[in-house]
């Protein structure tokens, strides 16, 4: 079963990289948006564009990056624990018993004799 926060990551990673695919096509192949929309593409010249273009490419392909990655992760990683869940542990672990440190290392009665080899004479 899916969490909220897988489903919220899993939409942050397809809207980052929709929009991503978007910048793309529309930078490098501007005619679409002609054929598909009826938006005539009007560019100032090659030079101001790459000088514009390249660094604002580079910028928001690392965001969207960051984007698909932070969606991914949330997509990807299990829900944690409800906090109910967790305070009643807690309170059970409270309720146990503690023993002493002496009673935990104290060793049955055999125990010892009944762990230890007999060694064979030597003559």
């Amino acid at each position: 079963m899916v969490s909220k926060d897988q489903s919220i990551g899993a939409a942050i990673l397809l809207v980052c990289v929709v929009l991503a695919v978007f910048y793309l096509v529309t930078l490098f192949y501007p005619s679409w948006l002609e054929l598909v929309f009826g938006i005539k593409a009007t560019w100032i010249s090659d030079a101001q564009f790459w000088v514009i273009a390249i660094p604002v490419f580079i910028a928001f392909i690392a965001i969207m990056g960051i984007g698909a990655w932070i969606g991914w992760t949330m997509a990807t990683t299990p829900p944690p624990k409800p906090i109910e869940e967790i305070t009643s542990e807690i309170e059970e672990k409270k309720e146990e018993p503690v023993t002493t440190t002496e009673e935990q290392a104290k060793p049955t009665e055999g125990t010892e004799e009944e762990k230890k080899p007999e060694r064979k004479k030597k003559n």
